[in-house]
Parts: structure tokens; sequence; C-alpha cells
């Protein structure tokens, strides 16, 4: 069975030990968790949580973002995060949605589904159609964006631009 899950600060060590092994930068994908310390993580959980509930711009140029993890029979394998608008500077590197699923469980679809789920969720926010920026080099994300109906733009600068329907 596999569900998707709102972060929660009430979050626990299952979480804590997918975010140490999803690692602090890869591809593009940013995951801030990755090399804290079990109570770092649940101030972490805690400030990532109020940030989902911001309305407008923080700091000048961050967009309030929703993380959800993608469990499958019980373990988190996957982690995403939908961010409710874009800046100029998310169109070109970011996007609305980012996702990243832990090693040992690439390869086995929970990809394709983690990108699904999220674009429903970006779809619940009002979002009709979800940019994805992916690199170039990133075969196994292109896949899994054209699996969910993605439309690449023509590759310009550092990032593929994958646009897709919400409402899929």
């Amino acid at each position: 069975m596999v569900e998707l899950r709102r972060l929660s600060p009430e979050d626990g060590e299952d979480v804590y030990g997918m975010l140490q092994a999803i690692p602090a930068e890869e591809n593009g994908f940013v995951n801030s968790a990755n090399g804290l310390s079990y109570e770092e993580y649940r101030r972490w959980l805690e400030k990532a949580d109020a940030e989902s509930r911001a309305t407008g711009l923080t700091d000048g140029w961050k967009v309030p973002q929703t993380t959800y993890w993608l469990y499958a029979d019980g373990v988190p394998v996957g982690m995403g995060k939908v961010r409710r608008f874009l800046t100029d500077a998310l169109r070109e590197h970011g996007g609305h949605i980012g996702y990243a699923v832990r090693p040992g469980f690439r390869g086995m679809g929970y990809g394709t589904e983690l990108l699904r789920l999220l674009l429903c969720e970006a779809g619940g926010m009002g979002i009709r159609r979800a940019l994805v920026t992916i690199d170039p080099s990133n075969g196994a994300s292109r896949a899994v964006a054209r699996a969910n109906g993605g439309v690449e733009e023509p590759v310009s600068g550092e990032r593929v631009r994958v646009w897709l329907d919400t409402a899929r």
C-alpha cells in the first residue's frame, strides 16, 4: 500500500532515518534535514510545518511550500515539496514541485507515484499547471515526469522545464 502523508511536527524516527538517507543535494533537490541531529530535526519539522501555512514571500524570496512523505507498506520511501506559487528564480530552478526517492527504493515506480500524488495536492491548492525543473542528465526524473504527462520545453540553461496538468 502506498500513501502520501503531509509533514507533521510529530513525525518520528522513521522519517528522520529517510531524511538522513536522501542526500542533502542531488540533481537540484535540496534536503535541508540531511545531517541534522535528531533534536535539530525536531526543530526543522516545526519550521517546515510553519512554512506550509505561510501565505506570501518570507525573507524576501522564499515561497510557502508544503512537504510530504511517500510511505510504502508503512515505510517512508520518498519526500516531495509543493510550492504554492513561483518567483522568477523558481521558474528557472525549482518549479512548483520537487521530489526525491530514498536510495534503495529507486527504480521501483515510487517516483512516478510520488509525483502523481503531489500533482493531486498541487491541484487542490489551485495550481492548474505545475512546473518541475530537472537536471538535463537526470533521465530517471525526466521519465517520471513524462509518465505523469509532463511536456518538456526545449532545453535552455541548466534545467529542463517540464509542465504537468494537475487535473490529469
